[in-house]
Formats: C-alpha cells, sequence, structure tokens
C-alpha cells in the first residue's frame, strides 16, 4: 500500500521570503523524495485574449490562478501519480506549450502568494506556512529583483507595487495568515523556525514510515 506524500505549503506575499523558505526546507530533504510545485505555474492561460486584454492581467488576485488544476494535480501526487506541470510564459502573459513532467514524492512543497486563500487548497495540505515580513522590507526586494532580473525601472516597480501589489496583499494575502499552521518571521534569515519545520517534517515522514 503507498503512503500519502506529505503536502507542505509555503505562503506569504511578495518578497516576504517564501522562496527561500521553500527552497532551504527543500535542501533538506533532497537527499531524500521530495519535490517543489510553485504556485506561479499554475497562472490560468489566456491565449483566447488579444494581447492588450492580456497586458491588463492582475496576477496578485485569487482570479488570475488555475487553482482547478493545481488541486487536480497535487491530488493525483497523493495518489502517487505523475503530473505535467504547466510553464507560465511571461512574455506573451499566457501559459506556453512546454510542459514538465514531475513524479510523485514523499514531500511536496507547494509554494505561493495565495495558496492559503482558497479552502480546498488548503484542505489538501499537511503543514501550513505563513511568512510574515514586513512591508518596508518586501517592497525593498522586490525593487531589487525586478530592477536587476526583470530590467524593470524603479517607477514601474513602485507604481504597480502601491496600485496592484499592496492593495492585493492587504485584500487578499495578509487575511491568509490565520489559515497558517506556523507563522515564520523574517522569511529565510529565521533559521530557527526552519530547523523547526524540518524536524517536524522528519517526524511526520517517520509516523507514516515513509522516511
Amino acid at each position: 500500500m503507498n503512503k500519502k506524500p506529505v503536502i507542505i505549503g509555503v505562503a506569504g506575499g511578495s518578497g516576504s521570503g517564501k522562496t527561500t523558505v521553500a527552497n532551504k526546507i527543500y535542501c533538506k530533504f533532497q537527499d531524500r523524495s521530495v519535490v517543489m510545485i510553485e504556485q506561479d505555474a499554475y497562472y490560468k492561460g489566456q491565449s483566447h485574449l488579444p494581447m492588450e486584454e492580456r497586458l491588463k492581467t492582475n496576477y496578485d488576485h485569487p482570479l488570475a490562478f488555475d487553482n482547478e488544476l493545481l488541486i487536480k494535480h497535487l491530488t493525483k501526487l497523493r495518489n502517487r501519480e505523475a503530473i505535467h506541470k504547466p510553464v507560465y510564459d511571461y512574455a506573451n502573459h499566457t501559459r506556453s506549450d512546454e510542459v514538465i513532467l514531475i513524479e510523485p514524492r514523499d514531500v511536496i512543497i507547494l509554494e505561493g502568494i495565495l495558496i492559503l486563500e482558497d479552502e480546498k487548497l488548503r484542505d489538501i495540505m499537511d503543514i501550513k506556512l505563513y511568512v510574515d515580513t514586513d512591508a518596508d522590507l518586501r517592497i525593498i526586494r522586490r525593487l531589487m529583483r525586478d530592477i536587476k532580473e526583470r530590467g524593470r525601472t524603479i517607477d514601474s516597480v513602485i507604481d504597480q507595487y502601491t496600485s496592484v501589489v499592496r492593495p492585493m496583499h492587504l485584500q487578499f494575502i495578509e487575511p491568509t495568515k490565520r489559515y497558517a499552521d506556523i507563522i515564520v518571521p523574517e522569511g529565510g534569515h529565521n533559521q530557527v523556525a526552519i530547523d523547526l519545520m524540518v524536524t517536524k517534517i522528519k517526524t511526520i515522514l517517520e509516523e507514516k514510515s515513509i522516511l
């Protein structure tokens, strides 16, 4: 009989350090059976829309995500079935034709800004984390990332943050903190919280006899 894998959700606002936390947990289990699933891969396809409409997409809103497909894929992974994870094409603002084969693993780390917003998605997780970082640090990190990695201007990043990212964070992301089993302050720099998480995951895996 196949043991069901452990699904760990790591949520938090843009620039909170949730990806760093998820990666650090992932690295601790690399010698075992672990896979990372990013909610960002599950943005809805928009090939049916003209480009001017696609450019208006609010990627910080719950409706931007195809949670139905994400839940379907997580369910398949829990049942030890492989999936084809979508790839999002940010240049064309729609889903790519490419997919990535993901084999089932003992530990599944689900990472994304709004994974705790959907009740059905929450129900499928064994452990729910919320990475809680002050807004000033989050905007600085986003500024540095978008300027260095995405060639954005300071003005465009600040305009997007104040007009979309901040209001969406306050309306949809911040309130999901109450659903978390564990709140991790200061993101990837909180080694104590990460070590505690790793210990907890090991205990769960031992209880499931899959470690």
